[in-house]
């Protein structure tokens, strides 16, 4: 609240009242400097739509603004995993948080509504943790088209509702602040699931880098397919599912330093967008 500064009445006239209104007239007294006005919201930056308000595409940052490369990872849980989980299968990877955490790498995650309910612990955590952001993978990971990697489709009358309810399942577990940025469950897309996004004012986000740590079973060959792609600006495609991605938290270990070594700086997407030249 604003300091209160009380008008000198009448009443100080009165000798009674000399002493006390003697302290609020004291020649040179330092009033309390005014509160600053908050400070606005930060709004990550985002592509403009493109025609006909159609959802912006984004695939890699400037190539000659800096040596910068995002890691980002997908936290992928169909709508109907549910009893794999309860069964003991881990859809999770606290250790390549952690490692990430403590190789100090700044990353985005890219969480579906199914993920932040089965782990809405983890999602907390890496919402309020200042070196990872959190984007929208979906509520349900199913495929916005057809033929995508085996995954059940979404229909096109339901693709908007499942991005928003996706949203609200982030909301529910604990992460107010999802950024306005959508990874397409398996990374296809068409004109129609574009034009069906219409609207959100979210950016699509993919990636021009690979890693191949889905279902791998070879850490350096993982490692070895990322430091082959690099380049300014990229973005790394990996995953954040233990039974999905088993060494992807090894091949972190031995990607991050080799690409500090060759100088590249780790970023988050959101940094990328903004050198793009994205709006806030």
């Amino acid at each position: 609240m604003f300091p209160l500064v009380r008008r000198v009445t009448a009443v100080c006239a009165l000798s009674t009242a000399l002493a006390a209104c003697g302290t609020a007239q004291t020649p040179g007294a330092v009033r309390p400097a005014p509160a600053k006005p908050a400070a606005a919201p930060h709004r990550p930056p985002t592509l403009a739509p493109g025609p006909g308000g159609l959802t912006p595409v984004f695939e890699h940052g400037p190539r000659t603004r800096g040596k910068t490369v995002a890691l980002t990872f997908d936290a992928d849980m169909t709508a109907d995993e549910g009893p794999r989980a309860a069964a003991g299968e881990h859809f999770d990877n606290p250790a390549l948080i952690g490692t990430l955490r403590r190789l100090n790498v700044p990353a985005t995650v890219f969480m579906t509504g199914r993920w932040a309910e089965q782990y809405p612990t983890q999602a907390r955590s890496l919402a309020h943790d200042p070196q990872f952001e959190v984007a929208n993978h979906s509520y349900s990971h199913y495929a916005f088209t057809g033929d995508c990697y085996g995954l059940p489709t979404v229909s096109g009358d339901r693709m908007k509702t499942d991005v928003e309810r996706a949203y609200t399942a982030l909301r529910t577990a604990g992460v107010p602040n999802a950024l306005p940025y959508f990874r397409f469950p398996g990374g296809c897309y068409d004109q129609r699931a574009l034009r069906a996004l219409s609207g959100l004012a979210v950016t699509a986000v993919q990636w021009d880098v690979v890693s191949g740590d889905a279902f791998a079973t070879d850490a350096d060959a993982v490692a070895r397919q990322v430091l082959d792609g690099v380049k300014p600006g990229s973005v790394v495609v990996m995953h954040c599912t233990r039974s999905a991605a088993p060494v992807t938290e090894a091949a972190v270990r031995t990607i991050v330093p080799e690409l500090r070594k060759r100088g590249f700086r780790f970023v988050k997407v959101s940094e990328l967008i903004g050198e793009t030249g994205g709006h806030r």
